[in-house]
C-alpha cells in the first residue's frame, strides 16, 4: 500500500502541503492540467526552490487577480498568517458547486469536498451558524481552492492510498485579522482538532504554525500515527514565514510495512494486529458503504463483509476489520456509533505476508504501475494497478484486459 506521512515538524498550511507534494515528485504541468478542469481562472501557479538551514525544498506561489468583494453578510473563514491579499470571497455553497460541477475525476472531487466540508463545519461551529451560511474569504479564495483541490489531485496522481500525520504543532499569541485580533491557535484550527480527535503538541513560539486549511487537510485525510514504511521519496514544502528552523512541511512517500504496527504519538507502543468482528441483521444496505469508508479513515488495514444467517434464519452481514492493535479503540468506536450493533468481538491475529513493492512498466498504451509479489527472494506475481489500466483502456478505446495483459507481460521501466 502506497502511503504518505505528513511530518509537521514546523506546522502545515495549504501551500506548504502542495509544495511538499511537488517537491516529492508531483509534476507541476500535470497539476495545472487537472486544475484546468475547474471552472476557475484568474490565477497563476509558480514554484521556486528554497533552501533553509541547508535543506532544499519547494515553495508554491498562487498569484491571484482579485474579483469584487461581495457584501459581508455572513461569518468569514480565515487562513490566518497565510496569503491575505486576494480579497476573493465565496460562500461554501458556491465552492461546493464549483468542485462538484467540474470535470475532475470523481475521486478527486470527493476528497476536495470532504476537506472543504471539514472547514465549513468548523467555521459554522465557531460562528454559531449552519455550514452553508459560512462565507469564506482567505480560505475560500482562489489560492486556497487551488491548495485543497491540488492536494486531492496529488493523492490521485501519486497513487497514495492512505495518509498518516505527525501531531499538529500549535504556537501561541495573537494574529491580526479583518475581525480584529484573535488568539492563536486560530479558533477554526482548534475546532477542527476537537471534532476530528487530531493529535496536537505545544510549541513555545509566538507564531501561527497550523492554518485552518492545513488542519483541515490533515484532519480529513490522515490517521495521526507514524507508520512503519519503506521510504521512497521525501519532499519539503516551504511556507512564507521565517522561523528559527526550516519552515517546511516534510512529506514522506513510500510503502506501508504491514508487518509492523504504526506508532501513535503519546500512546503505548503495542505490537501485532487484531481482527474486529460484529454481526448485523437490522441495518439498511446503503449504510455499509459509508461504514467501510469510516473504518478505513480510522486506521483499518482491511474491511470486508460476509453474508451469514443468524437466529430465526434471518439473513445478516458479518463485518470484519483487520487493524493494528493500537487502532482498536478508535475502530470499535466507529463500529458502535455508526452501526446498530451492541457489541464487537476482538481477536489477536498473526499474518504471514509476502514482500511487495511498486514498479512502473511501459506498455504500448502508456506507463502502468504494477505491484510485485515476492516470496523468499523469488518473484511470484506482478499485478497491474486497476486505475492505470482502466484510464489507458478508455483513452485508447481498447478492452481493459488488453491493457492489463500488456502490463503483466511488460518489463520494468528503467529508473531515471
Amino acid at each position: 500500500m502506497r502511503i504518505a506521512y505528513l511530518d509537521c515538524f514546523s506546522g502545515i498550511s495549504g501551500d506548504m502541503t502542495l509544495g511538499a507534494f511537488l517537491d516529492a515528485g508531483l509534476a507541476l504541468d500535470a497539476l495545472r492540467d487537472h486544475l484546468a478542469l475547474l471552472d476557475l481562472d484568474g490565477y497563476r501557479l509558480t514554484t521556486e526552490p528554497v533552501s533553509q538551514s541547508g535543506i532544499l525544498g519547494t515553495r508554491l506561489r498562487v498569484d491571484v487577480a482579485p474579483r469584487p468583494t461581495p457584501p459581508r453578510r455572513h461569518a468569514h473563514a480565515h487562513d490566518h498568517g497565510h496569503r491575505h491579499d486576494p480579497g476573493d470571497h465565496r460562500h461554501w455553497s458556491e465552492i461546493r458547486a464549483l468542485i462538484d460541477g467540474s470535470r475532475l475525476p470523481a475521486a478527486i472531487k470527493a476528497t476536495a469536498l470532504r476537506i472543504f466540508t471539514t472547514l465549513a463545519e468548523a467555521e459554522g461551529a465557531v460562528h454559531g451558524m449552519p455550514p452553508d451560511e459560512v462565507h469564506f474569504h482567505e480560505v475560500g479564495a482562489v489560492d486556497s481552492i487551488v491548495d485543497i483541490v491540488g492536494a486531492a489531485v496529488a493523492l490521485e496522481l501519486l497513487g497514495i492510498e492512505r495518509v498518516f500525520s505527525a501531531p499538529l504543532p500549535l504556537g501561541h499569541g495573537f494574529v491580526d485579522t479583518r475581525h480584529g485580533r484573535l488568539p492563536l491557535p486560530p479558533p477554526a484550527v482548534l475546532e477542527i482538532a476537537a471534532r476530528s480527535g487530531a493529535a496536537t503538541r505545544p510549541v513555545d513560539i509566538d507564531k501561527e504554525l497550523v492554518t485552518p486549511t492545513g488542519a483541515a487537510i490533515a484532519a480529513t485525510l490522515a490517521t495521526f500515527a507514524q507508520p512503519p514504511m519503506r521510504l521512497e521519496r521525501v519532499g519539503y514544502g516551504y511556507g512564507a514565514t521565517v522561523l528559527p528552523w526550516p519552515n517546511a512541511l516534510r512529506i514522506w512517500l513510500g510503502e506501508l510495512d504491514e508487518a509492523a504496527p504504526a506508532v501513535v504519538p503519546g500512546a503505548p507502543v503495542a505490537g501485532g494486529e487484531v481482527l474486529l468482528e460484529t454481526n448485523i441483521d437490522d441495518m439498511p444496505g446503503e449504510v455499509f458503504g459509508y461504514l467501510m469508508d469510516r473504518l478505513f479513515e480510522a486506521g483499518a488495514l482491511d474491511v470486508y463483509f460476509t453474508p451469514i444467517s443468524m437466529k430465526k434464519n434471518r439473513p445478516a452481514t458479518m463485518v470484519s476489520v483487520i487493524a493494528p492493535a493500537e487502532r482498536r479503540a478508535a475502530l470499535e468506536t466507529v463500529l458502535l456509533t455508526e452501526t446498530t450493533t451492541f457489541g464487537v468481538r476482538c481477536l489477536a491475529i498473526a499474518r504471514t505476508k509476502s514482500d511487495r513493492r511498486h514498479e512502473t512498466v511501459l506498455t504500448p498504451f502508456g506507463p502502468v504501475r504494477r505491484k510485485r509479489k515476492e516470496w523468499q527472494g523469488r518473484l511470484i506475481d506482478a499485478v497491474p494497478e486497476y486505475e492505470d489500466c482502466a484510464r489507458l483502456a478508455r483513452a485508447h478505446g481498447v478492452a481493459f484486459r488488453t491493457v492489463y495483459e500488456a502490463a503483466r507481460q511488460a518489463s520494468p521501466a528503467p529508473e531515471a
